[in-house]
């Protein structure tokens, strides 16, 4: 199973006052138990470093950072990539969607991700499946 990780996603798993950790702990231990592919993109990064530091502190952003290798593929957005997000972002014209949910959409369709682990409407009114919380992800698979 592959599934997107978007920034929402990890700054629920790592704020204990976030609305959704709970759910975000109970969803990331699944997608550990079942092995699934983790995937991201560096604006990813950079955008929840970035949350994360100027929220929780600069060794809660160093220990993201660790935490992700070997865990979460991380793919770098080159200059067409970021060409084709930047022009869907300007199409849509909606304030509440940003250039990053745009890249993320067009690394997920390139990918042929089709499952987000996300806290963001976004994904879903784009038609990616987003994850819910399970009992647990390993039944799903048998």
């Amino acid at each position: 199973m592959r599934v997107f990780v978007d920034t929402s996603a990890f700054y629920a798993l790592l704020s204990p006052n976030d609305s959704h950790h709970g759910e975000a702990a109970r969803i990331w231990a699944g997608l550990l138990e079942v092995r699934a592919e983790l995937e991201t993109h560096n604006y990813i990064l950079v955008e929840t470093v970035s949350i994360i530091q100027s929220r929780l502190g600069f060794k809660a952003a160093e220990a993201f950072l660790q935490s992700l290798r070997g865990v979460v593929r991380v793919h770098w957005i080159d200059e067409e990539l970021h060409s084709r997000a930047e022009s869907a972002f300007r199409t849509a014209e909606r304030g509440d969607l940003s250039l990053v949910d745009c890249v993320s959409f067009e690394v997920m369709r390139l990918r042929g991700c089709e499952l987000a682990f996300a806290f963001d409407r976004h994904f879903g009114e784009h038609r990616f499946a987003v994850l819910k919380p399970l009992a647990s992800l390993a039944n799903d698979q048998g």
